[in-house]
């Protein structure tokens, strides 16, 4: 027996959620009372912290008795100070030396975990992420123990194999890579996990055609791997300069600076000048020196990249 046709009742949109439409007219002024909360966060905790900083740049303020107006002297110091211009080239030095080691081992590590057929990917996955959530200081301690020449574990693993390294942290020449590479042992396998992200988020397709085409291994990384990964790249590097040109727990745990300062870095500098020598308006225009050098390093790293991403496309 034939069911008889039923028919379709017209659609009938559902009704708005609390009653009637928003005007457009109200949307604004509720938007930004939504937005009152997080607007009053920033504006107490970011905006006016920066906007202090920046007038005691201008000043020779200690945080004691009368702040006088120096103009740019402070910012003058910094840029003939033969002290402060030892500070930035330590900084310099160990950016070009965090960044493209720890881009390096994060980079080859992804493509490692990110192969199908290597066995127990996870427990890999994880072990090498495990330091990253553990605190820069914390890590800065436990290092600085296994280091120790008299009682440190990994000095005397190195003794028995017949191998002296001495008191690194005391050393003028080890010391900057020996916090360097704490800083990437702590810090690569978060930018591993993103690698490891981004991998996957190209076409399997791709491959599969450059393997027809008669590409190698190497051709396959050059010509698919590394322009798909162009953005997670520009991200990658981005962060990690950040990261570098703001290095302070491990070297203040570590070395404190030496020996003889070759591991003072910007942000130590500012909190010595700052918290120690009470010099306010110096420590300000330091701060502000490392916000533009920050700046201008993103804007050419996104330029660079983004440049790229359309040559490849």
């Amino acid at each position: 027996m034939i069911s008889p046709t039923r028919v379709r009742a017209p659609y009938r949109a559902p009704a708005p959620l609390g009653g009637r439409p928003l005007s457009r007219r109200g949307l604004p002024a509720r938007a930004l009372l939504f937005m009152l909360p997080a607007l009053v966060v920033l504006l107490a905790f970011v905006f006016w912290p920066m906007a202090s900083a920046l007038r005691l740049s201008f000043t020779n303020a200690s945080g004691f008795g009368i702040e006088e107006w120096v103009g740019f002297g402070n910012y003058a110091k910094i840029f003939t100070d033969h002290r402060i211009l030892a500070t930035l080239g330590n900084t310099a030095l160990y950016t070009s030396m965090f960044t493209p080691t720890a881009l390096i081992v994060a980079l080859a590590l992804a493509l490692l975990l990110n192969n199908r057929l290597l066995v127990a990917r996870g427990f890999f996955r994880t072990a090498l992420f495990l330091p990253f959530i553990v605190s820069l200081a914390v890590a800065a301690f436990a290092w600085t123990y296994l280091l120790d020449p008299q009682v440190g574990l990994l000095t005397y693993w190195l003794r028995t194999v017949g191998v002296q390294i001495g008191n690194v942290l005391q050393d003028p020449v080890l010391a900057m890579p020996t916090v360097v590479a704490v800083a990437i042992w702590k810090n690569f396998g978060f930018y591993m996990v993103v690698f490891i992200a981004g991998l996957q988020e190209i076409p399997e397709s791709l491959y599969e055609a450059a393997k027809i085409d008669g590409a190698g291994p190497w051709r396959r990384f050059t010509n698919v791997t590394l322009p798909q990964l162009g953005n997670t790249l520009a991200f990658v590097v981005v962060f990690a300069m950040i990261a570098a040109l703001q290095a302070f727990d491990q070297i203040y745990v570590m070395t404190g600076g030496g020996p003889y300062r070759s591991t003072q870095s910007v942000v130590m500098e500012l909190y010595q000048d700052g918290f120690k020598k009470l010099d306010l308006g110096l420590a300000s225009a330091l701060s502000y020196v490392l916000l533009a050098a920050t700046l201008l390093l993103s804007l050419i790293q996104f330029r660079f990249f983004g440049r790229r991403e359309k040559d490849t496309l």
